[in-house]
């Protein structure tokens, strides 16, 4: 071991020279998870940087662009003109497209819509999307009145009733008073 120590110069001598006995517990014990967690990490050899994770950076030009050709293909044509777009689904929620870019083929019976799409709920677009709404949506529409009906109807009934006088059997002796 002396000889070694005579041997070696340099900065890393006094750490190569560090006998297991020398380290603290808990700094092997450190190291010991983390080549367990790391494991076969490095690229190369023992000097070598670890490898990080690459991201793949995939474009979405050349899909829309095949996407854009095979609707070419089909002669789907712009229509032009729509400010919304609701899809209905069967649990009551809406798929709501505002001001989506529409495409149609009549003839291949194809409709493709692209945009930003929000899921809503029903109740949230109701004032202005009765008249969109069809017979499919019908059990939606009644649920909602029913618990409209309820969380109002509640409420009336517990004060609503104070300036409604009781009228008896003679309704001109009660509005006389």
């Amino acid at each position: 071991s002396t000889e070694l120590i005579s041997r070696q110069s340099g900065p890393t001598a006094p750490a190569a020279n560090m006998v297991a006995a020398d380290i603290p517990a808990e700094v092997l014990a450190a190291r010991d998870k983390l080549k367990a967690r790391l494991g076969d990490v490095r690229t190369g050899g023992k000097g070598t940087a670890r490898r990080t994770k690459v991201a793949k950076h995939t474009s979405h030009a050349a899909d829309d662009k095949q996407l854009q050709a095979q609707l070419k293909r089909l002669g789907c044509n712009a229509i032009p003109g729509i400010e919304e777009v609701n899809m209905f689904k069967d649990d009551g929620a809406v798929l709501h497209f505002n001001a989506p870019k529409v495409q149609a083929s009549v003839a291949a019976n194809t409709f493709v819509i692209s945009g930003h799409a929000e899921i809503k709920k029903l109740e949230e677009l109701l004032p202005g999307i009765i008249s969109q709404l069809g017979p499919d949506n019908l059990m939606n529409l009644k649920r909602i009145a029913e618990s409209f009906a309820a969380t109002k109807g509640g409420s009336k009934d517990d004060g609503g009733d104070d300036d409604i006088p009781e009228v008896g059997d003679n309704f001109e002796d009660v509005s006389k008073k």
